[in-house]
């Protein structure tokens, strides 16, 4: 699975220098310093190693090749490690990347910046952790000891043992979907937080559009029913003025005809009465009587349309006055509005000043008197509004009546017109010493010109009057229009009036003035009020769904963690029992009997006046892994009573038997067999030649046992520049030139 390491510029590897691994097992060899070590850790810092204290360097220049009198320093160090990844039985080992062959390279330089790259492309460190722990290959480096560490799980915290082990399990996957899955846990939850933070502020502005749409459809419900009534009383309207215009023109050109007869009657009468004198006198009596008659009748007739106008007037300023009685609302001006909030502020500004209770006492006076004044002026401005219109009211009624007494006046000037003007023809008539019966066609003559001349009068008023009717009319459609919309003139023309008194239709016209003052108080259409309703309400009614959503994928991730615990859990039960069944095996095979364990540790007691704690206490909690042994013919109380030599044989049972329950791909263990005899170094061996069936070995080593069991032998050596050098032998092949 490990095909090479390739080393440049890091520590004492000055020049480029590769190791292939095409054996199972390689042994590194060569003299104390000479840079074996470096080879180990090489391979740590290439796999993401963080401390510099684990690659015995202070700072990450202290990885980079120094120089020497003969060879100059370097800026920058690089290692790269290249795997197998053609598939095999099980698939690829890292199945993520569809390569054969995958590099993984660090390089470091001298400002102690690193770079990563995965064939050759940048990556991060979570990458190549997250790729690493996919094949077994954890950050906790159990796969790699170093020179010394041999007893290094021994000697470590209990929770660091476990974290150990954890990696050897492969259990470093499930981490990282667990911290994959919680991450996004609480991004969600965060996203939940702001959507339902949006929506609190949401909430008042949307109860209060939807406030204003209830009043819009109130006002939308009056204003179908005044268009329903507008439909009933202008239909009728329409008929009523029309017929009444017509029927008043018809009467006004019948009148027209019987006095354009009468005048012709008498005018023949008149040509003969003017043969002498005194005929001529009588009949310039009756012209001039006639006369005055005429002037007195148009007189009447121009006031006929003065008086019209002035009605129409004064149901006007009657309407508005009944408009202002019945609303309840008032109207301030902006400029009065920013009067009181100047003067507020003013009195505001005293107060803030005052540093006395007099000077505060006097301020807040003057604030009550400003606030006080406004209230005269602007609580009851419809009294003042209603006593406005009030006044129109009395001035057009006053201008109608006086109008109306001098029509009676004029009425009464006309009477008096008359009876001159038929005592002048009963003069003319008795002067004329005519008979009876034309003296009687005269005076019915005279009499008909009167009474037509009367009714062409009152019919032209009467046309005025419906004109005026019309006018009116025009204007109220014209604001229910405004109002109601149009529907309210979508009504059929009517063949014929209803049978109904005509108050009937002025108690309609009552009721839509009132819904028309109705209306307007409610506010008219507002159609951007409901387009922004609608609006604002879809948002909220988003982010409810957006919140149900992120509900949903809150409590699949909650399930997933919960999973992936209990996959956690139930895995390392499983590979807990595999290691201890290998480790007591390598165990009693190392010291010729005895047994060896790995056992939870005991969970802290809970004092009493914390019993609370127990409820908060996480069901799968992390405990610690403890160390039991019992050496053959041999009692001890701890670990700490092992010499150095059986820490060493127990650390490498134990290191054997986690790499034999889920072998990573390789293995490095650096002078892991230096405290060993020799009987123990061929155990060692033995067990070597087993774990290189299932991973691949780099040992580094001064052992001869050791050495005599690995596949290739390099030799590390250094001259006298300090620059490691490498020479590899192949067992294989040098066997085979040996023969």
């Amino acid at each position: 699975m490990l095909k090479r390491l390739e080393i440049a510029g890091f520590k004492s590897f000055a020049r480029k220098t590769t190791l292939d691994f095409s054996s199972a097992a390689t042994a590194i060899v060569g003299p104390n310093g000479s840079g074996k070590s470096n080879v180990a850790e090489a391979f740590r810092f290439a796999l993401g190693e963080q401390s510099m204290k684990s690659m015995r360097g202070k700072r990450s220049e202290d990885l980079i090749w120094a120089g020497s009198h003969s060879t100059s320093r370097q800026n920058r160090a690089a290692v790269a490690i290249v795997f197998d990844n053609t598939p095999k039985k099980n698939g690829r080992i890292f199945p993520k990347l569809d390569f054969d062959e995958v590099a993984i390279e660090r390089a470091v330089f001298r400002d102690g910046v690193s770079e990563y790259s995965i064939n050759g492309s940048k990556a991060r460190l979570r990458d190549i952790q997250e790729l690493l722990a996919s094949a077994n290959i954890g950050e906790t480096g159990h796969h790699i000891i170093s020179q010394g560490e041999a007893d290094r799980i021994l000697l470590a915290h209990p929770r660091e043992r476990r974290a150990m082990l954890e990696d050897a399990l492969g259990l470093k996957v499930f981490e990282f979907k667990k911290q994959e899955a919680q991450r996004k846990l609480d991004k969600t939850e965060e996203n939940m937080r702001e959507v339902e933070a949006i929506r609190r502020e949401l909430a008042p502005h949307l109860r209060f559009l939807g406030k204003q749409v209830e009043k819009l459809e109130r006002a939308e419900e009056l204003a179908r029913e005044l268009a329903e009534i507008c439909r009933t009383y202008f239909a009728i309207e329409d008929l009523y003025l029309k017929e009444e215009k017509a029927k008043t023109e018809r009467e006004r050109g019948e009148s027209k005809e019987r006095l354009q007869a009468a005048a012709g009657e008498l005018a023949l009468f008149e040509e003969r009465s003017t043969t002498d004198s005194e005929g001529m006198k009588r009949t310039d009596a009756v012209r001039s009587a006639e006369r005055e008659l005429e002037r007195v009748m148009q007189e009447r007739s121009a006031l006929a349309r003065d008086l019209g106008r002035a009605e129409g007037a004064l149901e006007a300023a009657k309407r508005r006055s009944a408009q202002v009685a019945e609303s309840p609302y008032v109207k301030v001006a902006r400029e009065d509005l920013q009067a009181l909030k100047g003067e507020v502020d003013r009195q505001a500004g005293a107060v803030e000043g005052a540093e006395d209770l007099g000077a505060l006492r006097a301020a807040l006076q003057g604030l009550r008197a400003a606030v006080s004044a406004f209230f005269e002026r602007f609580v009851n401005p419809n009294e003042e509004l209603l006593a406005e219109e009030q006044n129109a009211v009395y001035t057009h009624q006053n201008e109608y009546d006086a109008l109306l007494k001098k029509d009676k006046g004029l009425q009464e000037n006309i009477e008096q017109a008359r009876t001159l003007l038929m005592k002048a023809r009963e003069a003319q008539i008795a002067y004329q010493e005519t008979g009876r019966e034309e003296r009687h066609r005269l005076l019915s003559l005279a009499d008909t010109r009167a009474h037509e001349e009367a009714n062409v009068a009152r019919t032209e008023a009467r046309l005025n009057e419906l004109s005026m009717l019309a006018e009116e009319l025009t204007r109220d459609k014209a604001e229910v229009v405004a109002l109601a919309g149009r529907n309210a003139l979508s009504y059929e023309a009517l063949t014929s009036l209803p049978e109904e008194d005509r108050k009937t239709q002025e108690d309609r016209k009552r009721m839509l003035e009132r819904l028309k003052i109705r209306v307007e108080e409610a506010g008219g259409s507002g159609e951007d009020v409901r387009t922004e309703f609608e609006e604002t309400k879809q948002r909220e009614e988003f982010l409810a769904k957006e919140i149900e959503d992120l509900g949903h994928s809150a409590s699949g991730l909650r399930e997933l963690i919960s999973d992936l615990d209990t996959e956690l859990q139930k895995t390392f039960s499983e590979g807990l029992a595999k290691v201890n069944a290998s480790f007591s095996e390598f165990f009693g095979l190392m010291f010729g009997g005895g047994s060896a364990k790995l056992v939870l540790e005991e969970p802290a007691p809970i004092e009493e006046e914390d019993e609370e704690e127990e409820e908060v206490r996480p069901k799968n909690e992390r405990l610690g892994i403890e160390i039991t042994v019992n050496l053959p013919k041999k009692r001890l109380q701890s670990l700490m009573q092992l010499s150095g030599g059986e820490r060493a044989l127990t650390s490498i049972a134990l290191i054997f038997a986690m790499s034999q329950v889920n072998p990573p791909p390789f293995l490095i263990l650096d002078e892991t067999d230096a405290a060993l005899d020799e009987a123990n170094s061929r155990r060692y061996g033995d067990m070597i030649e087993s774990l290189a069936k299932r991973s691949q070995l780099i040992v580094i080593t001064h052992n001869r046992e050791t050495m005599s069991r690995a596949g290739i032998l390099y030799g590390v050596t250094m001259g006298s520049d300090g620059v490691s050098k490498l020479l590899s032998v192949k067992f294989e092949e040098a066997v085979a030139v040996a023969k």
